[in-house]
């Protein structure tokens, strides 16, 4: 999700044309992009768990910012390959008049529009869907609903009874995972997480902040020790101990009651630390693309979400959709408010229920950035993005894809600021995993919910540290629970995971083997340990 709504006011008194806020052709921006120079830029460093602050290495090693395969649109200078990421133009986190402001151009003459042509990727595979073949696994669908900005602690913290710090080794039922502590290390107890607490306020959570808040594993930087500031929409101090919070028990019910009889994952972290994008890419490809929200798609509707961000498109990469759909099955994104973001040449008009929004601006609009697949040329606004009003319709038609990415408007996907409502978002989630549940696709339907990242909230648990395969160190836990007859009922399990684990799983399930992307998938925890082999007829790995 993109920055606070103050923080959107504050870019609006920048300088940008009118034109962005339209909707976009789907159209490749013109120039010719130029190649990758070949070879995998992830290779094993043998980082290992090495906790130390990263000199964000991966900038330098990703073939997508480090390659001189950026292309400009609009700007007649070819810029350097660190034009987006490292000219002066770029602001990270600008903080105006106390607000922040993530990932900001202050110079609308930086780079508008990126094409990375990947040479060395040549294994992409048409989207267009064969016929469809069998699953690995007796699990012939597989639903991946992606919420935001929330640790574990914010919402299991008080359903886990373990003492903080024990480790339990056993798996049923909240007993056998760490409780949040009573206070965290500098001594302030939770606040409560509900409706007012979590639309009132938003974290700062880019690179920077949660990296000085984890402090090299302490996790003791996040109510003081750092500068960073929230933005707010309630009185705030400095230090604040809103970013320590664990959910109310009726707010957080439908979530717990799913741990209570499905499958938790306790040790489930965001792939990195920084914000929603970069996070989210891990769903698509795997790997490292770029830091925090620094780019966005060139998608339609792109000039309603950060206007002044530039965009970028990778073509000649494979994702795990491809994979899928070259196997023989079917693939599909349903986001909330896509087609009213389609259907106007400007920005739609806000929807009546979102009170948190300005004309123009999300959280009350379809996110395109927020799909990670739309910053790949072959999926790129194609007939695979649906809204999220076709995942009924195509329950109740039996046209279900064997895998659905459902993804909400930020005021509906608990993203913290925006007076986003947790009770209203955790109701959608649960509208869309009743309709799995109560439909004959509950027979053969693994429904998976998770959080993109932590959102600048405390969380007890020291992430494991860096993965050689990017060199990228792990942000803090977020949930993920598996829902539906495949889950292990009641369980709780410790394997380290992350959302390359999901591609790993899907790779398996729908191909028969992992490992594809040559990225992530490599070398992360596969679900296995959340899933009950007598119901999906294999074992699946938990390696």
């Amino acid at each position: 999700m993109r920055p606070a709504l103050l923080s959107r006011f504050v870019v609006l008194a920048l300088s940008f044309p009118l034109a962005a806020c339209g909707g976009s052709s789907s159209t490749q921006p013109p120039g010719t992009a130029q190649t990758d120079t070949g070879g995998n830029p992830f290779a094993d460093t043998g980082a290992g768990d090495d906790a130390s602050a990263p000199a964000d290495t991966a900038s330098d090693d990703s073939a997508a910012s480090a390659d001189t395969s950026l292309v400009d649109e609009g700007v007649a200078d070819t810029s350097s390959a660190d034009a987006a990421s490292d000219d002066t133009s770029v602001v990270d986190s600008l903080v105006v008049d106390s607000l922040v402001v993530d990932s900001v151009v202050a110079d609308t003459s930086v780079v508008d529009s990126v094409v990375v042509v990947d040479a060395a990727d040549t294994s992409v595979v048409d989207s267009a869907p064969a016929d469809t073949g069998p699953a690995v696994t007796n699990i012939k669908h597989v639903v991946l609903i992606v919420e935001e900005n929330h640790t574990f602690d914010n919402y299991f913290g008080h359903w886990c009874t373990a003492p903080t710090g024990s480790n339990p080794t056993c798996n049923n039922g909240p007993s056998c995972c760490e409780a949040a502590p009573g206070t965290e290390p500098s001594g302030s107890s939770p606040i409560a997480l509900d409706d007012s607490s979590n639309g009132g306020r938003d974290p700062d959570h880019t690179y920077a902040c949660e990296w000085a808040e984890m402090d090299n594993g302490k996790m003791d930087h996040y109510v003081t020790g750092t500068s960073c500031p929230a933005v707010d929409l309630l009185a705030s101090t400095s230090p604040n101990p809103g970013n320590y919070a664990v959910v109310d028990p009726k707010v957080g019910q439908t979530y717990q009651a799913w741990a209570t009889q499905y499958a938790l994952a306790d040790r489930y972290f965001q792939p990195l630390v920084g914000q929603t994008s970069a996070n989210d890419m891990y769903f698509a490809v795997a790997r490292w693309q770029f830091k925090d929200n620094q780019y966005k798609p060139n998608c339609n509707g792109k000039g309603c979400i950060a206007p002044t961000t530039p965009t970028q498109t990778w073509s000649g990469v494979t994702t795990i959709a491809d994979l899928i759909t070259g196997a023989g099955h079917t693939f599909n994104v349903y986001a909330e408010g896509l087609s009213a973001m389609w259907q106007y040449p400007w920005c739609p008009a806000l929807p009546s229920d979102c009170t948190g929004g300005i004309y123009g601006l999300s959280p009350c609009y379809y996110d395109c950035s927020d799909i990670p697949f739309e910053y790949y040329s072959q999926w790129l606004d194609k007939s695979d993005m649906k809204d999220w009003t076709d995942f009924q319709n195509d329950i109740s038609a039996g046209t279900l894809p064997d895998f659905a990415y459902v993804k909400f408007a930020g005021y509906h996907n608990e993203h913290p600021g925006y007076n986003t409502k947790l009770t209203t978002s955790i109701e959608h989630v649960q509208t869309a995993v009743d309709a799995i549940l109560s439909s004959p696709y509950a027979n053969d339907t693994l429904v998976i919910v998770t959080w993109d990242e932590g959102g600048g909230y405390f969380d007890h648990v020291s992430p494991p540290g860096v993965n050689p395969i990017d060199n990228e160190p792990y942000g803090t836990r977020v949930p993920m629970l598996a829902v539906g007859r495949f889950a292990k009922k009641g369980f709780v399990s410790h394997v380290q995971m992350e959302h390359s684990s999901v591609v790993k799983f899907l790779e398996l399930n729908f191909t028969g083997k992992t490992g594809q992307l040559g990225a992530r998938d490599t070398n992360v925890n596969n679900l296995g340990s959340m899933l009950d082999p007598a119901e999906t007829g294999i074992v699946v790995p938990e390696h």
